[in-house]
């Protein structure tokens, strides 16, 4: 299952909507930095490692669409485009990494032709891509190294294939168990409002043949108490420098329950998921979305009543403390994390490698 791919032929990306399965699958072309934007916004595709690919193709293919030679006509132009598509969504920082390094092509030759910027462009967001399905098999590898065959593993949100250009992130780890005949048990809350782990999840992990099991959100801690999880998987949007990591609203009442249950929770994020400049989960920026996401999108009829005020954050913060470890393609770093995600940001290592803060 591919997620996006470029059709440079055709000057256009191509992604699978998302906003219509499990029902329905459809391939949108995006062409303009319009489509872009709007495919990000809606969730046509999602997911932090895909949004940053999304990107990196709308940048090249805004480029290659300008009719100028002038090379500071088409630095602005790029770097305008750049700003367009960072508006679309602003938790996740894979958007702008992506972005910065397409505009970063651009600005670190000036002394090329724009012809050859082009060229280098499309080089650059296809690297981008590659480097993504390679990121998630580093995720797996380390991943693997926690699960024991039969485990019972819990998901929350989509952080799969569909949001990533390879074998997901938080799923990347349940995939290559399955090919190693654990028999792994997985649990996937439903997600709301938006339900990425009941349309998105369950469908991609039911149709790989893994043993899947769809719970709603508040059920989670039912299931914990039970005895059927043993370990918690989750993607993450963007981490802070300390270790506080935003990933989908829900994502931190998992983690008080994971930490109350004594089951250990890990976030399965790619190093360019780690944001340096921040701080602290306080200065991550949250998107609130449209009230009738929860009101009313899933329901013929309006399920509230007609004016209530309705909150819809899209992502929470898991405080550091809550967090067992961080695994990148790089490794699984451990607290505290102002010192170990410093070594996860760095060179690659074995498969189960510790990264120790202190």
């Amino acid at each position: 299952m591919k997620t996006i791919w470029l059709d440079d032929a055709g000057s256009a990306a191509v992604i699978i909507d998302q906003t219509l399965l499990p029902g329905e699958t459809r391939e949108l072309r995006l062409r303009t930095p319009g489509d872009f934007h709007d495919a990000i916004l809606r969730l046509a595709v999602r997911g932090a490692p895909a949004i940053g690919i999304a990107a990196a193709y709308g940048v090249y293919l805004a480029a290659k669409a300008l009719d100028t030679g002038d090379y500071g006509a088409f630095r602005k132009a790029v770097a305008d485009h750049c700003d367009y598509l960072n508006s679309s969504r602003p938790t996740a920082v894979n958007l702008k990494w992506a972005t910065d390094r397409m505009r970063s092509v651009v600005e670190n030759n000036s002394s090329r032709p724009v012809n050859e910027i082009i060229s280098l462009l499309l080089r650059e967001c296809r690297m981008i891509g590659s480097e993504d399905a390679e990121m998630c098999d580093g995720i797996g590898r380390h991943a693997l190294t926690l699960l024991r065959p039969g485990m019972g593993v819990l998901t929350h949100c989509n952080a799969g294939r569909l949001a990533t250009g390879g074998i997901g992130t938080a799923t990347a780890g349940i995939y290559l168990a399955d090919s190693r005949g654990y028999g792994l048990r997985v649990y996937c809350d439903e997600t709301r409002p938006l339900l990425q782990g009941a349309r998105l999840t369950a469908y991609e992990l039911a149709r790989a043949g893994t043993d899947t099991t769809l719970i709603c959100d508040n059920m989670a801690s039912f299931i914990m108490s039970r005895g059927l999880i043993d370990i918690v998987f989750t993607g993450s949007d963007r981490v802070a420098a300390n270790g506080d990591a935003a990933n989908k609203i829900g994502t931190l009442s998992v983690a008080v329950n994971a930490r109350y249950y004594g089951i250990p929770f890990y976030i399965c994020a790619p190093s360019s998921t780690i944001d340096f400049g921040c701080p602290s989960g306080d200065a991550i920026p949250i998107e609130e979305r449209p009230g009738y996401e929860v009101t009313s999108m899933w329901y013929d009829k309006p399920m509230a009543p007609d004016g209530v005020k309705v909150r819809n954050p899209a992502f929470d913060v898991t405080p550091a403390e809550l967090i067992t470890g961080i695994i990148s393609e790089n490794g699984i770093a451990s607290p505290p994390y102002e010192e170990s995600l410093v070594g996860l940001a760095g060179s690659k290592r074995d498969p189960g490698a510790r990264i120790d803060g202190g």
